[in-house]
């Protein structure tokens, strides 16, 4: 399973993470996605089907603690042709958690992927993806985590400990 090292924290000055944010990636700008993920009712991690503009959908499953900091996301995703199909499937055997919908930049800051998000009913985020190397620790993503938290000025209070449909059903 492929590994992600991530944080996710909440923004509180929109324009400066995305300067900091833009000044990091090589002053490239960023990709622009809007995402509506469906969760289904699973006994253990997560399962979501990711319906993006403009890209192939995703069937995604991960697990990951809730824990604020850096942590650990073991993930699968492959592609789905027909997104309204798989849902009904889904749907029909697992039902459906909830709906999270959202509108991404998505920047590369050297293995990290950085999403800026604009959350439905739930305001502004970032999101770090240090996506792991087959000769890296979780200790080395954690650091590079920590490194690029600090460049991007993300506080520790600011870290949100669950994904964001968990907020929704909080």
């Amino acid at each position: 399973m492929p590994i992600n090292i991530e944080i996710k924290a909440k923004v509180r000055d929109v324009e400066r993470i995305q300067k900091l944010t833009k000044e990091l990636s090589g002053g490239l700008p960023g990709l622009e996605i809007s995402q509506k993920d469906i969760f289904y009712n699973v006994a253990s991690g997560r399962l979501k089907l990711r319906i993006q503009n403009e890209k192939q959908s995703q069937l995604v499953f991960y697990q990951r603690q809730n824990c604020s900091g850096p942590k650990r996301s073991d993930y699968q995703i492959t592609l789905v042709s027909n997104p309204e199909e798989m849902n009904v499937i889904l749907e029909q055997s697992l039902g459906v958690k909830g709906i999270v919908e959202k509108k991404r930049v998505l920047f590369l800051v050297g293995q990290t992927r950085v999403h800026l998000d604009d959350v439905k009913g739930l305001g502004h985020f970032v999101e770090l993806e240090v996506v792991m190397r087959d000769d890296q620790t979780d200790k080395d993503g954690k650091n590079i985590a920590d490194e690029l938290m600090s460049k991007l000025q993300i506080v520790r209070s600011d870290l949100i400990d669950v994904a964001y449909i968990d907020l929704f059903l909080k």
